[in-house]
């Protein structure tokens, strides 16, 4: 059996007294474009921030590839591992938000060498060269010494994204990377994932735009206040959905 890239199981979020995942079961697996869609504050978001340790469960297990996020166990009891531990487990899963968050003070191509140089210790000419490569493969090698409010919103989540990449990542987690673009610029971005998904990346995407996760998921989750209400292949949930919570959803999406 191959081991899943994340597997979560009976997670649990709450922040005070909102209870925001209730019992989150799912398995990712390698390779996989996994969509996540479902009305604002379902969990989607809280769910993914949970994957790299920005946000910790309060019950609940939670692995990539295997391995414990932000936890070790010690015969039936899980001790939380140290912020360096964490950090070295987050190197290995890239995260793209909704807003850029580019370093306004770099250009293009700076933003995208940044990590590697002070995570890594990589030297500044591997890491320029591996960046140049990644601005191309988004296409904006033409944009390299452009600094982000020089660049439109479109561009500005294409270097977001080589920035991710430039990890080297095994996981990528997207979270409504198009949800603040204008429309147009919309394809652009999806084309990259797109890209990413035809070169094998697993790719956990919380999206709104339907049409990418019927042609390009593997799997897609229905969430609704922070519990898994359907899932299976997109278009069959997407086009035959069973359960009338995701029918009523959808009659408003769709």
């Amino acid at each position: 059996m191959t081991t899943p890239m994340v597997k979560a199981e009976g997670v649990h979020k709450s922040f005070g007294a909102a209870h925001i995942l209730k019992g989150i079961d799912l398995e990712v697996a390698p390779r996989e474009v996994f969509c996540l869609i479902g009305p604002s504050g379902s969990g989607k978001s809280t769910f993914l921030r949970c994957i790299n340790h920005l946000e910790q469960i309060n019950a609940g297990r939670l692995s990539v590839d295997g391995e414990l996020v932000g936890y070790r166990q010690k015969g039936d009891r899980l001790y939380e591992l140290k912020d360096s531990e964490v950090a070295l487990q987050r190197r290995e899963i890239g995260m793209v938000f909704q807003r850029f968050n580019l370093f306004p003070h770099m250009t293009a191509l700076e933003n995208v060498m940044e990590a590697p140089i002070q995570v890594k210790g990589e030297a500044k000419a591997v890491a320029r060269a591996r960046a140049e490569k990644l601005l191309d493969r988004v296409g904006l090698a033409d944009k390299a010494k452009n600094y982000p409010t020089q660049l439109s919103g479109g561009q500005q989540q294409r270097v977001a994204i080589a920035r991710a990449l430039a990890m080297e990542p095994k996981l990528m987690l997207f979270d409504e990377p198009t949800s603040a673009l204008d429309p147009e610029l919309v394809g652009d971005v999806l084309d990259v994932m797109r890209g990413l998904a035809e070169d094998g990346m697993t790719m956990i995407v919380v999206t709104h735009e339907m049409g990418f996760a019927r042609e390009v998921g593997d799997a897609l989750v229905f969430m609704d206040d922070g519990v898994v209400v359907e899932s299976g292949h997109p278009r069959d949930v997407l086009g035959n959905p069973q359960q009338d919570r995701t029918k009523s959803f959808l009659s408003k999406v769709l």
